[in-house]
């Protein structure tokens, strides 16, 4: 089984890698685990051209297709993201809008192989849980156009700094834990 862990902040060493670092550790105990950060690829901005449409291939080439192998790998996605203005950063933001080839509300469309599940943990600094609910409901949308299932999700508030996770550790081995039961 492999899991794909998603750092979808463009920021490599803060508190949102350090997530996902906590929750690779607690995954390998199952999962061939495989980390990324969005920021480590090249993505160009969708040019709304709609050519993928109509052959289910983007007319640009850039690592949209090796983050897509990567999808692809995994029986399971854990998506960690901060909330950028209440909403999921831009980089992810772009790279989710280049995947409109996969996405399944037009014919023909690239698809996933296998049943696979999708995970989410959000994250800001500010003590608002709808904003994370948000960023949530994001990637969520984002997991459904995909045909990945939902199966679980994580809000936590009050972190800015990667030094603000280590009070939360419990938390995230709780939400890792069900991951692993599932």
């Amino acid at each position: 089984m492999n899991a794909l862990v998603i750092n979808c902040s463009p920021v490599r060493n803060g508190a949102t890698a350090e997530i996902v670092h906590i929750v690779s550790e607690h995954l390998k105990n199952k999962f061939n685990v495989k980390t990324i950060c969005i920021d480590d690829f090249e993505i160009g901005l969708c040019k709304g051209c709609r050519s993928c449409h109509n052959t289910a291939k983007c007319i640009q080439h850039d690592d949209v297709d090796l983050i897509m192998k990567y999808y692809e790998w995994a029986n399971i996605v854990v998506s960690v993201s901060p909330s950028y203005w209440a909403d999921i950063p831009g980089q992810f933001k772009v790279f989710i809008d280049r995947c409109t080839p996969w996405c399944n509300t037009h014919e023909p469309h690239a698809k996933l192989s296998g049943e696979k599940k999708g995970y989410t943990i959000a994250l800001r600094t500010g003590p608002s849980m709808p904003e994370c609910e948000k960023v949530i409901g994001s990637i969520e949308h984002f997991y459904g156009h995909l045909e990945i299932k939902a199966c679980g999700k994580l809000g936590l508030c009050s972190i800015e700094y990667k030094d603000d996770v280590a009070g939360r550790i419990d938390e995230i081995a709780d939400f890792c834990n069900m991951i692993l039961e599932a």
